[in-house]
């Protein structure tokens, strides 16, 4: 059999998963493509058809293979000063130009270019664009619209817009800010909720659910008129067929102007920035450790982005947050894409009239909290962390973003950045006589070793690291990597950040990445992204248990085990089992470990998702070292959506004679052969007559947790008690 052939039924098998994902992701970017169409002062249908031209083009020709493409968060500030000054019209001609403005950046292979922006200079940028969402779209969500120049304006008015807000009379403006408040209220505690029942729907959804529900109990219920105010409802979502009839001819009238051109510079860079970003955080998650061809996405994004400003619709680009819900949902491939695009036009012909039910406040709700997301104030202390340099980068390119535009607002915090590295090297003398030099030597170590040393010297910061990637993006990440720092003097923050990003790739694919030759740096703080340079800085930390804490401790000293307060980072024992595919797991920490037992206890930190999409949880985990090799399993009590999972090609693997157990139980494993023969009389017994948990076997060890969240000391103990029975009863078996 041809891999040609082999490639072609692993991709058919993957079929059924691909499209249910496609259909959770359509599900999201239905009121999201909405939402930031109006945010950009386009009209609703603008987004929906960004996203549908995007998913059904990059899906075809992209280079990369498990991100959505849409409309993006970036770009509503850029795109609405683009339709203010040039017209809706002529707005549409500058976003296919910027089309193929990348269309170019993908030909000509300037992939790399977001490697050349300082990565606090692109998080003020992107908390810029946060607060430019949140500012003008936080007055329409308690039914206030105003108008001001300025988003600073906007962002002072809020005080008085929530003021205005508790003083309303009139009723149609109250409960048009009650949906816009308890929209943002699913927003924020959504994620809270750790159900499986609940989260089958994302909170996106959730909203335009209870929206359009509230409408139906007043008309077929109340049999009375909706009570929110009609210029706080959605309108003018065509019919498909009116959408095609609308297809005009581009307006060229303005393409002279120096107006024009700099609107499409400026989508442009946004445009791209965004994608590049985007790409380089899914690849990170992607469950088979694949590597994007960004220079051909590129050019998809850029056809796509014609095709879309032709027929009246926003930019495309890739969107992180929809894509981390893509792989969170098991999609294996661009099918996934080419389904949510699928759906959503489903959507538009079956269910546009039921869109105009929806409130604008509940759809701004959405962007408002995207926008807090984008600019949270835990973006700010996590960049004080790093160092207090990068905190000016960020605040500079954040504020001059806001006064003046995008544009000049990055391009200030690569000047903020330059000038800062120079202040601290007491000189411009190392990077001009280097910048032009080969800083970077690679070498492999011997010949037919997969081990590569690579060494860097004088500097390495944002404006000459595509050296150093360059070499390191040759390396197949299943090889030893060793990059030295020991002759290079200044290490800046972007460049820590890239090789961290490079150590977890290599750790997931079966390589190593070591970074050497710091030993003589320091930084002003213990972050491991902060930029290094001969700088002594004393740094003192104080650890204090917290109660929980000393209560594992006491529970240690009675049950003979040995705790361990202290962070670990080496989590290698972990990254096999199948629960952290697509999960990228930061720390462990609170260990109470059995050592006779091959027993450890342990609370974890890991996330789902990136960038915005990020969510990171904290859980407490048992690990189990097995002396004896089982088949790989996983088992879980069968609810609603493990059924719903059947349809999407999961299958539970039935045990023959045990039908209660076959029932309350939902068992996967690639080995059914096998899964049957350890799954005896003893081992369903003991299942059957303990509490349920999460259990999943990587053959050599068992992981085993029950709730999302923190466990109680006590839960802590039957925890513990049901690993070590569990243990023993398999063990005995075998």
């Amino acid at each position: 059999m041809s891999p040609k052939k082999n490639n072609i039924k692993e991709f058919f098998k993957a079929l059924p998963k691909n499209i249910f994902s496609g259909f959770v992701v359509s599900l999201i970017a239905l009121p999201l493509g909405l939402g930031l169409a109006m945010a950009s002062d386009a009209p609703p249908i603008a987004g929906i058809i960004a996203a549908i031209v995007g998913g059904i083009v990059v899906s075809i020709v992209g280079g990369s293979h498990i991100t959505i493409t849409g409309p993006g968060n970036g770009l509503v500030g850029v795109l609405l000063v683009a339709i203010t000054t040039l017209g809706l019209d002529s707005a549409y001609v500058a976003i296919a130009c910027s089309g193929g403005l990348i269309m170019l950046l993908g030909f000509f292979r300037m992939g790399k270019l977001a490697d050349f922006f300082p990565s606090s200079a692109i998080q003020g940028m992107l908390a810029a664009i946060g607060l430019i969402i949140l500012g003008k779209q936080f007055h329409i969500m308690l039914a206030h619209k105003i108008k001001r120049e300025d988003t600073l304006d906007y962002l002072i008015e809020i005080p008085f817009t929530i003021n205005d807000a508790v003083h309303y009379e009139n009723k149609a403006l109250i409960y048009a800010a009650l949906a816009g408040i308890l929209s943002l209220a699913i927003m924020l505690f959504y994620a809270k909720l750790r159900n499986k029942f609940f989260q089958l729907i994302p909170a996106p959804m959730w909203i335009v659910i209870l929206s359009v529900g509230f409408s139906y109990y007043f008309e077929l219920v109340l049999h009375e008129d909706n009570p929110i105010s009609r210029q706080y409802m959605i309108s003018g979502i065509p019919e498909i067929q009116e959408i095609i009839a609308d297809i005009h001819m581009p307006v060229f009238s303005k393409i002279g102007t120096t107006t024009f051109w700099t609107s499409v510079f400026a989508i442009t860079l946004i445009a791209s920035i965004e994608s590049l970003l985007s790409i380089k955080a899914v690849d990170k998650l992607d469950p088979e450790k694949r590597r994007s061809n960004v220079n051909r996405d590129l050019k998809a994004l850029g056809l796509a982005t014609i095709g879309s400003g032709f027929l009246g619709g926003l930019n495309v680009v890739t969107v992180i947050a929809r894509s981390s819900v893509n792989v969170n949902n098991g999609a294996t491939n661009r099918s996934s894409n080419f389904a949510h695009a699928s759906f959503l036009v489903l959507f538009i012909v079956l269910f546009s009239t039921q869109l105009t039910r929806i409130p604008l406040p509940a759809l701004m709700a959405i962007l408002v909290y995207t926008g807090y997301k984008l600019a949270s104030p835990n973006v700010i202390k996590k960049i004080f962390s790093i160092g207090k340099e990068q905190l000016v980068i960020f605040f500079v390119t954040l504020f001059v973003t806001l006064k003046v535009g995008l544009i000049t607002g990055i391009f200030a915090g690569v000047l903020t950045t330059f000038i800062i590295h120079i202040i601290l090297n007491k000189g411009i003398l190392l990077f001009v006589r280097n910048v032009l030099k080969p800083n970077v030597l690679m070498y492999q170590e011997a010949e037919g070793d997969h081990s590569f040393y690579v060494s860097v010297k004088h500097f390495c910061s944002f404006l000459n690291y595509y050296k150093l990637k360059d070499k390191l993006d040759n390396i197949p990440e299943d090889h030893d990597v060793i990059v030295d720092f020991s002759l290079c003097g200044f290490v800046d923050h972007t460049v820590m950040e890239n090789m961290h990003d490079y150590q977890e790739l290599f750790k997931k694919r079966g390589g190593h990445f070591d970074v050497i030759g710091l030993d003589m740096h320091d930084t002003d703080s213990k972050h491991p992204f902060a930029l290094r340079r001969l700088l002594p800085v004393p740094n003192i930390i104080k650890n204090n248990l917290t109660r929980r804490q000393t209560s594992m401790e006491e529970l240690a000293n009675n049950y003979g085990l040995k705790y361990h307060s202290e962070k670990q980072k080496e989590v290698d024992h972990l990254n096999s089992f199948l629960f952290f595919n697509t999960k990228h797991i930061d720390h462990i920490y609170n260990q109470l470990t059995f050592e006779k037992g091959g027993i450890n206890l342990f609370d974890i930190e890991f996330s789902e998702g990136e960038f915005i999409a990020k969510e990171v949880i904290r859980s407490t985990m048992l690990y189990i070292k097995l002396d004896v090799f089982i088949p790989e399993f996983t088992l879980d009590r069968e609810g609603f959506l493990e059924r719903v999972y059947a349809f999407a090609g999961f299958k539970d693997i039935p045990i023959q004679d045990h039908s209660d157990f076959s029932r309350r139980f939902f068992l996967l494993g690639d080995n059914e052969a096998a899964i049957k023969k350890l799954f005896n009389d003893d081992l369903i017994h003991f299942f059957e007559s303990n509490p349920y948990y999460h259990v999943e076997s990587n053959r050599s060890a068992l992981l085993i947790f029950g709730k999302e969240r923190l466990a109680s000391i006590k839960e802590i103990k039957g925890l513990f008690d049901f690993g070590k029975r569990l243990r023993d009863v398999i063990c005995t078996m075998l």
